[in-house]
């Protein structure tokens, strides 16, 4: 899973595909992350709002925008997502 420390605000930032890909053993966790954060928008969910990006390798070794969470919107995003996984993350 990738992460990124923010020294500055003192923060974990964790990337929200690879999280979705944990618990859903999804071979599409960006198709998977782009329905759940249409279902937040249209939910009225602030959650999708605060999500930002971060610059984090790939597989592919090279650096791409990815939507990261801190910890506690990653906790709120657990939540949305169905999975015996869920709660021991």
């Amino acid at each position: 899973m990738r992460t990124a420390w923010d020294p500055k605000q003192e923060k974990w930032y964790f990337s929200i595909v690879d999280v979705i890909e944990i618990l859903t053993n999804s071979d599409r966790p960006r198709k998977y992350w782009s329905d759940l954060k249409t279902k937040l928008i249209n939910e009225g969910s602030e959650l999708s709002e605060k999500i930002g990006q971060l610059k984090m390798k790939s597989a592919d070794g090279k650096a791409y925008k990815t939507d990261v969470a801190d910890t506690g919107q990653l906790f709120r995003l657990i939540q949305s997502i169905p999975s015996p996984k869920a709660e021991p993350f």
